[in-house]
């Protein structure tokens, strides 16, 4: 159908995200240090938004959009409706290394070669808390366990910033399990954004699958980004599925 929507100009955005928090409706989020549509349903196309943006960055226009769907809003943003409970086993069980912690890196800590970007502990999905506090409206990287190895500047270009959980596809076990945390993680954390790194090998394609299964059964919507790589390191794929 054709509506009023709004329109975002990426060259006038700063980043500042004063217009999500003038969107009641939830519509906008700033990703890769831009404000983005994240779903044309959640716009209703009132503009009250446009007030808040200092740069004149956000103005209306009349295209063919999907309709307003105010129930998908109230889901969105109050979240009244819950996915269901899902139990798990707890994540800390007497052995110190997968003890959850939050961390940053103390000023002038020096690395042996370049600088780490991790911001907490455990990073395996098996091991991580879906309710973990540091993830909570957070942007996940979703990689797989060989893609650290073979991307050079893994930490500086693509861990920088974000909270990160690792697995295989293809040797670890509980696929529902996966599944399931990253339902939690959505719609019970909040989660930002979810950026899914990959391997090129066929079987690698399975985290991908996993987390689309998961974003296709979350009440929220979050935007997600793939980046395939090769085994030696170059990037193949990047771009918002």
């Amino acid at each position: 159908m054709k509506r009023t929507i709004i329109k975002i100009d990426e060259e006038l955005c700063n980043g500042c995200a004063e217009c999500v928090t003038g969107c009641h409706e939830g519509a906008l989020q700033i990703i890769d240090g831009k404000a983005k549509l994240v779903n044309e349903v959640f716009c209703d196309g009132l503009g009250a938004c446009i007030g808040d943006c200092p740069t004149g960055a956000l103005t209306l226009e009349e295209r063919e959009a999907e309709a307003f769907d105010e129930a998908a809003v109230e889901a969105h943003v109050s979240g009244k409706k819950k996915a269901p409970e899902v139990h798990f086993a707890p994540i800390h069980q007497g052995c110190p290394g997968s003890m959850a912690r939050s961390f940053e890196k103390p000023a002038g800590t020096s690395m042996v070669s370049g600088s780490s970007e991790l911001q907490q502990w455990p990073v395996q999905l098996h091991l991580l808390s879906p309710s973990a506090p540091y993830l909570r409206g957070s942007d996940l990287l979703l990689a797989a366990d060989c893609t650290a190895f073979s991307v050079g500047d893994f930490h500086s270009k693509y861990l920088k910033g974000k909270k990160l959980a690792i697995a295989c596809p293809k040797l670890d076990q509980g696929r529902e399990i996966y599944i399931n945390k990253l339902i939690n993680m959505i719609d019970d954390n909040y989660l930002n954004t979810l950026t899914v790194m990959i391997m090129e090998v066929p079987c690698c394609s399975g985290l991908l699958q996993i987390a689309k299964e998961a974003t296709a059964s979350a009440i929220r919507k979050v935007p997600v980004k793939l980046i395939q790589v090769s085994v030696q390191g170059q990037v193949l794929r990047e771009e918002w599925i």
